[in-house]
């Protein structure tokens, strides 16, 4: 594991900053179709069954990272060696640049949807991964500060949810507990995806200051998604019935379109510029992971492949220009992004597990061997 010296560390409360960031994204604006598809409005109990597995997993990673090296390019190689580790390596690489892309993408998708049809993708992408290299170019320090006013800036854009309130039935919750099980796990199993980005701690976490005592703050992060996630899977079902909200990609927008305020019709303009503070730490933190990863394993400058990546993200915009390619890009993302939450952090702590128990048996060998 490369030393890191203390004045690039950062406190362990930002671990709370940097997972929420990461976790509240463009899917937050329409998720709710894509569960209710599978347990219809009974879909607010899969948005709890998916929260507590992501616990599960960020203990695990807190396991692995605890018990290796804590810088999880030294951990792949050590666990599976240089070759096979590298493999890992470059995955995460493509992972987080992957990330990276949709986010981004969606997100253009989103504007051109609402406010500029007319307006060209690169020249969004263009600002966005200016912003990004200024950001990344400045160290972890600076994404960690990102990352907090991406969360404590728009916070306040929860209660619009409130606005609403007249119009909503909670009767549509009901009856409870009205579906077949499978139907649950199919629905926690896609909204898993909107909790994904806690995963960037294998790559931050050796910038933390006495790391191990920053769990709690990501559990505490991954509880606030939570909260964020079950309100506004409640108010969307008290507002909108079954036939609207399957035909309704941006169901948070459409709530929000309804809010008017004397001097302002459209809020909904607002809320979407606004969300900009909420992507950025997204895109930069994503980025970043990516960069980090790739400089270990080239053992390069980080500015070299930090512009690097920018260049394939940039060039990667002109690529997915149809509705078509970009229902693709996140297809493909949210299942990459679900099996490796479910399989590769799962066996990383296998593995580890078995390696910790292995060392501490030859360790009690020993001390016994050299006693008697």
């Amino acid at each position: 594991m490369q030393k890191i010296k203390e004045t690039f560390l950062v406190s362990p409360f930002l671990v709370f900053f940097l997972i929420h960031s990461e976790q509240v994204g463009v899917g937050v604006l329409g998720y709710q179709r894509i569960i209710a598809k599978f347990a219809g409005y009974d879909s607010w109990i899969s948005v709890i069954i998916a929260a507590v597995f992501v616990h599960v997993l960020i203990w695990m990673i807190y396991y692995v990272l605890d018990n290796g090296d804590g810088d999880i390019v030294s951990i792949h190689k050590s666990l599976f060696g240089g070759i096979l580790g590298n493999i890992f390596n470059l995955a995460l690489v493509l992972y987080f640049l992957l990330w990276s892309l949709t986010v981004l993408r969606t997100y253009i998708e989103v504007i051109q949807v609402w406010m500029f049809p007319t307006l060209k993708p690169w020249a969004v992408a263009a600002v966005f991964l200016l912003l990004t290299y200024y950001v990344v170019s400045a160290g972890f320090r600076t994404v960690a500060g990102i990352c907090f006013l991406g969360v404590v800036i728009p916070l306040g854009l929860i209660f619009l949810l409130f606005y609403p309130l007249e119009y909503t039935h909670f009767s549509n919750l009901l009856p409870v507990f009205d579906e077949k099980l499978n139907d649950y796990l199919t629905a926690s199993k896609n909204m898993m995806l909107s909790y994904l980005g806690f995963e960037t701690l294998l790559v931050f976490y050796p910038f933390i200051k006495h790391a191990k005592s920053s769990q709690k703050f990501a559990h505490h992060a991954n509880l606030l998604t939570f909260m964020m996630y079950l309100l506004v899977t409640l108010f969307s079902f008290a507002f909108f019935s079954q036939e609207q909200l399957a035909r309704n990609i941006w169901a948070t927008l459409s709530m929000v379109k309804i809010v008017q305020l004397s001097f302002l019709e459209r809020f909904d303009f607002v809320f979407v510029s606004m969300w900009c503070l909420v992507i950025l730490p997204n895109i930069t933190l994503a980025v970043w992971c990516s960069s980090r990863v790739l400089k270990l394993m080239l053992n390069i400058r980080h500015h070299v492949t930090l512009i690097l990546l920018l260049c394939v993200v940039f060039a990667a915009c002109f690529y997915i220009n149809t509705r078509l390619r970009i229902n693709m890009l996140n297809h493909y993302t949210n299942i990459i992004g679900f099996y490796l939450a479910i399989s590769y952090i799962p066996f990383l702590f296998v593995v580890t597990f078995i390696k910790k128990k292995i060392k501490n048996k030859r360790t009690n060998n020993g001390q016994t061997s050299s006693s008697t």
